[in-house]
């Protein structure tokens, strides 16, 4: 009762930002990403009727508290599905920069619910696997797939039309992306209550769930017929209004430092010298910017050019679940 899975994290162009119901992880509102090769999550998990309970390593280290309890709080959940009360081994290699808007759970929870899900003996199909891994952090149904996905919100209360969907494969499109780092500390308001806050209390927050369904509808029209520069304007457009409903909650918080307002400043100057490359922003101050091959060098050296950046990581469209 053993298995291995490798899962990608995702940026998303059209975010995902508040929750309809909080228990079952359902959105307000459909999005779209871009799974990426360059960060990713390896995961083996192994169901043993000698343990006790459940036990969960991390980079090496054990982990106890809040991580622990999410991922063994999944695991009840895929014990249910298959009808069986055995507890498990988790052991996970992270490849992305843990709470600090990479998606670190987007990756983590696609390759657990892989793993989980084929070591307790499961055989379900993408779409069932995407639902089972939004229970566990709504990102992370994304990653299931390569290339680009669409995370459908549903409309029923018990969640069952809630989860992705292929857009368009890994090998559709040679689109870009630089991640620029500029800190891997933990942010100080996680997604969740950055999500909880602006849904209750800004007022910017109608005015921004009002604008994703065309941004959605045009954004896909411009994946459809590779408009880079449609798609690009519409991902920082969205990312923009997003951002701007942390300004309007009660407490205000941003998740920008104030590189990141230089490293966007740094990508309107380039395409004001007709270098087309565009940025967006998850919960974190790190900033992902588009760009097309044929500026890969150049985008690449004037961002590490930046004071204040740590590192620029490129990566290429990604592959969905895999399993070793």
């Amino acid at each position: 009762m053993r298995a291995t899975a490798k899962a990608h994290t995702n940026i998303a162009l059209i975010k995902y930002w508040g929750k309809r119901n909080e228990a079952i992880i359902l959105p307000t509102n459909n999005s779209l990403s871009l799974t990426l090769d360059g960060y990713y999550t390896t995961t083996t998990v192994e169901f043993d009727n000698s343990l006790s309970k459940d036990q969960f390593m991390l980079d090496e280290q054990t982990v106890f508290g809040e991580q622990y309890d999410r991922v063994t709080s999944f695991l009840d959940i895929i014990r249910q599905m298959a009808g069986k009360q055995v507890y498990a081994q988790v052991t996970s290699i992270n490849e992305v920069p843990t709470a600090a808007g990479f998606a670190s759970s987007a990756s983590g929870f696609a390759a657990l619910a892989a793993a989980g899900s084929k070591a307790i003996g499961l055989h379900l199909s993408d779409q069932e696997l995407s639902r089972l891994t939004r229970r566990g952090s709504g990102s992370a149904c994304r990653s299931i797939y390569g290339g680009f996905a669409e995370w459908e919100m549903g409309m029923r209360e018990d969640g069952t039309d809630s989860y992705a969907v292929p857009i368009a494969p890994a090998d559709y499109w040679d689109i870009r992306v630089a991640a620029v780092v500029l800190s891997a500390t933990k942010k100080s308001v996680s997604s969740r209550e950055g999500m909880r806050r602006t849904v209750e209390t800004s007022a910017f927050f109608q005015g921004w769930l009002d604008s994703v369904a065309h941004d959605l509808a045009e954004i896909k029209q411009g994946i459809d017929v590779r408009d880079f520069q449609k798609v690009g304007e519409i991902a920082e457009a969205n990312c923009l209004k997003m951002h701007a409903t942390t300004l309007g909650a009660q407490p205000p918080f941003t998740y920008w430092h104030d590189t990141t307002l230089v490293v966007m400043q740094k990508i309107w100057e380039m395409r004001s010298r007709s270098i087309p490359v565009y940025f967006t922003i998850d919960a974190g101050p790190n900033v992902k910017v588009l760009y097309l091959p044929e500026h890969e060098t150049h985008v690449q050296q004037t961002l590490r050019n930046i004071p204040g950046v740590t590192d620029v990581r490129l990566s290429k469209p990604g592959r969905g679940i895999t399993y070793i």
